[in-house]
């Protein structure tokens, strides 16, 4: 039997970067090495108790810390948080954690990805998010020098899309709320749709491009449950927890005044500088993010999904919002958090997005 593969992972303490590390790591095929800037913290202990991963102690905002953490790497999958840099320097870091890792002769390169939303529109102003663009321009970017690194290196895109766990934890742009006994979501999407992810199975999803590099070389694989709207997500939830649910479509007034509590004038990206006319408000890049689901509704929109591929490639993937919450009620109650209606409760509700757990947004 061979020995395990070393990976190199930027990200590995983020709500994606935990089940990649994870199925990597329990598949026995891979060993990984995190980059991290507190590894006594409980989200890398978690990691540590999947098996063997080595901390990197530093950032990847630094050369010298990327290079130690790509060295004698056979893989590497990156995904800066854009909400840590802003888009402006999640750009030229993602440039030069390929770069970098091409130099420290990583063999194949994964990029945790966003839709390029604004090039899909036909660069329409009214869909430019800054966190999805930042990425998606990125992507197509090492595609390209896919082409022309002479074979030193391989590339691929895991294209994800908003966590169906953000869902049902604290603090994101799609909260759960409780009013009056009803599990609320107020979302200006109208009848538009979602492709949610499933976490879980995006640590499939990159085991499966490392395990076939000849296919996956070039790739970008876009990865989604379903196209979601606000009925299928508020029925399911009912139908799953026995409780009283609806997802009510709000305004941007309203949404930005009363629903999602982060300062909507503040920098959509906590270390980037407001008075850079390149960093976008929060406001002005979640306006965006909304206005691209509000246009994507049926799987015939702006943002699109061949779902009959993913079928291939995962299986056992999760194919609906009643799916994904019917995992979700097993593995609460599993590990003694409690029913899925126990956990949004107020007081119980937890952090799946680091950035909120790390307390760096706006007014919490």
């Amino acid at each position: 039997m061979s020995a395990p593969r070393l990976i190199a992972v930027i990200g590995a303490t983020g709500a994606q970067g935990i089940p990649v590390v994870r199925e990597l790591v329990q598949s026995g095929s891979y060993k990984v090495r995190a980059l991290t800037r507190d590894a006594s913290s409980a989200r890398f202990r978690e990691l540590q108790s999947f098996g063997s991963v080595e901390p990197v102690i530093g950032t990847f905002a630094s050369e010298k810390d990327l290079r130690a953490t790509f060295r004698g790497a056979w893989g590497a999958f990156v995904n800066i948080d854009g909400f840590n840099s802003g888009e402006k320097a999640e750009m030229f870091w993602t440039i030069r954690a390929y770069e970098l890792a091409i130099e420290e002769g990583v063999k194949f390169f994964i990029l945790g990805n966003l839709d390029y939303v604004y090039k899909k529109s036909g660069y329409k102003p009214e869909f430019h998010a800054g966190h999805y663009d930042g990425k998606g321009r990125i992507g197509e970017w090492i595609l390209q020098q896919n082409q022309a690194n002479h074979g030193r290196m391989q590339a691929a895109l895991l294209t994800t899309g908003p966590y169906m766990e953000m869902t049902i934890s604290a603090h994101t742009p799609m909260a759960v709320t409780m009013d009056s006994g009803v599990a609320t979501w107020r979302l200006p999407m109208q009848d538009g749709a979602i492709p949610f992810v499933a976490l879980d199975d995006c640590g499939v999803y990159v085991k499966w491009l490392f395990e076939h590099p000849s296919r996956a070389n070039g790739l970008d694989l876009e990865v989604g449950i379903a196209h979601i709207t606000r009925s299928d997500l508020s029925g399911a939830f009912e139908k799953v927890t026995g409780r009283p649910a609806r997802a009510v479509d709000v305004g941007f007034e309203e949404y930005f005044g009363k629903v999602w509590l982060q300062d909507p004038e503040h920098a959509a990206g906590y270390n980037a500088d407001l008075s850079d006319p390149a960093t976008m408000t929060v406001r002005e890049n979640f306006t965006a993010f909304w206005n691209v689901w509000r246009n994507s509704g049926g799987n015939t929109g702006l943002v699109r999904r061949d779902y009959a591929l993913l079928d291939e490639i995962h299986p056992a993937r999760v194919r609906s919002a009643e799916e994904f919450f019917r995992h979700e009620e097993e593995k609460g109650v599993k590990a003694g958090l409690g029913t899925l209606w126990e956990r949004v409760q107020p007081e119980r509700i937890a952090h799946v997005l680091k950035i909120t757990e790390d307390k760096r947004t706006g007014r919490l």
